[in-house]
Order: structure tokens, then C-alpha cells, then sequence
């Protein structure tokens, strides 16, 4: 993907390149950007970086969610095992 190129590239020399570093330099990309801006980007995607976009977009969204749920369902009582006589 070009744009990652571009930013990988400008700041190689300038971060460590750990998941914090990297984190914030995405925040702080997006945080610029306009909804305009983020279309024009998709657009200039190929077919492949395009998939892989939204491959990302799906697992992280999904994994999201199972852990949701997995946090919830840990964090609901359960009467139904509990002896209430």
C-alpha cells in the first residue's frame, strides 16, 4: 500500500516501531484526515490491498465481539447454578 510506504518511510528513523509507536502514529494520521480525505485513499486501493482492508477491518470487528461477550458472560451472575434455598 503506498500510503503505508510513504509513512513507514517519513518516520522509519524517527520511532521505534512497537505497538505503541505505531498505534499513535495511526490515531494521529486519522485524526487529520477527512471522511473525504479516507474515501479518496479506498479508491486508490488495488483489488488486493482493498481485500486486505476490509479482511483486517472483519477480524478485528469480530474479535472485538467475541471478547465482548466473553467479558459479558464472565461478568453476568448465574442463578441458575447457584443453590438459593
Amino acid at each position: 500500500m503506498k500510503l503505508v510506504d510513504e509513512i513507514y518511510e517519513f518516520y522509519k528513523h524517527k520511532l521505534t516501531g512497537d505497538e505503541e509507536d505505531i498505534d499513535m502514529l495511526a490515531f494521529a494520521f486519522l485524526e487529520e484526515m477527512t471522511y473525504e480525505d479516507l474515501l479518496s485513499i479506498v479508491k486508490d486501493l488495488n483489488k488486493q490491498e482493498l481485500y486486505d482492508l476490509v479482511g483486517v477491518y472483519l477480524i478485528e470487528g469480530l474479535k472485538g465481539k467475541f471478547a465482548q461477550e466473553e467479558f459479558d458472560q464472565r461478568n453476568i451472575p448465574n442463578f441458575q447454578h447457584r443453590n438459593l434455598h
